[in-house]
Parts: structure tokens; sequence; C-alpha cells
């Protein structure tokens, strides 16, 4: 289950500002609890200067932020949110991405304060620059390492769960979804000949991702399980199913994608759940018959420049474009070595 947070901790007004979110602006539950528990982690820096408690104490995780209202942020200033963003890269060992996300929950705070409900005029994070993201490619599975992990599932005679799991990594590998939409799937998200299967992305935006033959065959033999007369029962419309006949939680997929990966020998790439779906991109992409356009909707990408980081992992197509250079042939020819004396020399 994903992590969520009591809003009840804080002030009525910042309560207010997490319904806008969700009524207003459509945000998921799980989106407004992370704006929620960064924006706590801010109140209490701030909190912490003005209470002389050291922040990197246990004491700081008992600060009450409910005291932190309108007024109270109507007096920050650029140069404490310039702090805070110190202390994250400090104190907390945040990394880039991490400290982008806390930025980027003040700054829409502040912008609702001062766009939305016009509280007051100043907004003191709108002129901080976010962090520079690291550009690295992404890591995943070659075409042999992905056939070779979900060999090592097929023949895992010991897991009562390997169809389920086989199923799961197939999804994973093929359709490049993410974590959490797979864990959201419904039974009745999926087509009733299993040609396609509705996922909830960010933003709570719905997609449709077509199945090829690997997938539906996959839950063909799944769903030949999950459609038993004692599952159908029960009060949960859930696809995939834990031990305990709930929905399968996010920690749970990623304990069995690691013992899976560790099996096949694939453990030493510190590979998660995550980088499955970069290897479904780049597989699609490298295959030279997935147009980019079409990556990203299948991806679920707001912006095609998020999906073009796949342009750049394909190692054969550079290869290819290197040897199709016109001068590639031009070898130079080697000389005739001269013999080791000269018929000038002296005798």
């Amino acid at each position: 289950m994903p992590r969520l947070i009591d809003k009840t901790i804080f002030h009525p007004q910042i309560q207010e500002y997490a319904n806008y979110k969700t009524t207003v602006q459509n945000r998921s539950i799980r989106t407004v609890s992370e704006y929620l528990f960064d924006l706590r982690t801010f109140f209490r820096f701030l909190l912490s200067k003005d209470q002389n408690i050291d922040p990197l104490s246990d004491e700081f995780n008992e600060i009450d932020v409910s005291v932190v209202d309108v007024k109270y942020l109507e007096k920050i200033t650029q140069d404490e949110i310039l702090s805070f963003l110190y202390y994250t890269t400090d104190d907390r060992d945040n990394l880039w991405a991490a400290r982008a996300r806390k930025l980027s929950a003040i700054k829409d705070l502040f912008k609702y304060c001062t766009l939305v409900k016009h509280f007051f005029e100043n907004d003191p994070a709108a002129h901080v620059e976010a962090p520079k993201a690291k550009r690295s490619l992404p890591k995943f599975l070659t075409l042999e390492e992905s056939v070779r992990l979900l060999e090592t599932i097929q023949n895992d005679d010991e897991s009562v769960h390997k169809v389920r799991d086989y199923c799961i990594v197939t999804l994973f590998l093929n359709c490049g979804m993410r974590l959490n939409e797979l864990c959201g799937i419904d039974y009745t998200d999926l087509d009733r000949d299993f040609l396609a299967v509705r996922v909830l992305g960010k933003g709570n935006k719905e997609r449709i991702i077509y199945l090829n033959d690997a997938c539906q065959q996959a839950l063909k033999d799944y769903m030949a399980i999950r459609s038993s007369p004692e599952l159908r029962k029960l009060p949960t419309r859930a696809l995939f199913l834990s031990n305990r006949e709930q929905r399968l939680s996010d920690k749970a997929v990623q304990y069995m994608v690691q013992k899976y990966l560790r099996k096949a020998g694939l453990g030493a790439r510190h590979l998660s759940v995550h980088k499955l779906r970069h290897t479904a991109a780049t597989l699609m992409y490298q295959s030279g018959k997935v147009d980019i356009r079409v990556l990203k909707d299948i991806l679920g990408h707001e912006q095609l420049n998020t999906t073009q980081i796949y342009t750049h992992v394909s190692d054969k197509g550079m290869q290819a474009a290197m040897n199709e250079n016109p001068l590639a042939q031009m070898v130079r020819s080697k000389e005739p070595q001269e013999p080791s004396g000269s018929p000038d020399d002296p005798e």
C-alpha cells in the first residue's frame, strides 16, 4: 500500500490546500500525500529554528506542524527556502530528485496562496531554481537477460505463485507499466478477450495498454487461477493477490522481482522493478519498429522529451550508424617494412 499521511496534523488552511489538490486539480491521494510529507519536513525545519531544536535530533520528528498557517507562511523568506534546500543536501543526503520534489511542493503551496487564494502577494519561492537533473542513461536488461529472468520464474517449481509472478514480470517487460499501475489493476480492468488493460497512471490519468501474445497467454494462465470460485467470492477485485488474498502491495512485488533477479544471476546489476519498465521501452525502441511518439503514449509520459532518453541507449544503433559512414572501409594499407640495414650504410 502507498504511504499516506493524516492531513489533520496540519492547520485547517493547509488542509484546505490538500483538498484543493484532490478535488479541483484531481490529483491522487497518493500524490497529495507526497506533497504533504515534503511540506511537513519543510515546516519542521522552519519551526526547529524557532524552537531551537536540532534538525538532526529525534525531537525534530515530533515537532507539531499544525501551527503553520497563512500568517506564518507570509513571513517565510527566499533565504529560508534556500537554507532548507542546503539542509536536505548536507544533512539529509537527498539527491537532486528528492530536493527537486520538495521544492516543487513548496512552490506549489505558495502558488496556491498567492495566485489562487490571494492570501498574500509575495511568493518567496517564485525565483528559486530547481536542482539541475543529473542526466544518466537508464539501466535495463538485454533481450537475453530478460529471457533468462522469465525462464527462471517459469522453472521455479518450489513457488506456489510462479504463474502469478511470471504474469507480473511479463507485463513489466512487455508493457512498461509502472509499479503502482500494475498493483492497482482490477480484474475488471481487463478486456474480455485479454486484448487490452486499463491502468491508472500519474495524475489519476487512465490509459489503455494493448497486450501482445505473451501478455495475453500469461494473463489467461493466471486468470485460470484468479477466476476460481473461492477467489471470485473475495471482496477485493484486485487482479494480483497476496498470500492473505488481498491486493498485492508494491513492496511485495519489489521483493519478488529482486528474488528472481538474484536467482537468474542478475542480482549484481543493482536493478529494480522500475528498470523492467526501462527494459520494455528500450527493447521496443531498439526493434526499430516503434515510433518514439507511440512509445510516449505506451509509457504514459506527459512530455516527449521524457521518452527521448530511450533514443540514446541503443549501442547497436550507434554501431550500425558508424558502419554506414562511406569512409568506414577506408583502412590504411600497411607499408612494406624496410630491411634493418640500408644500402647506403657504411660497412
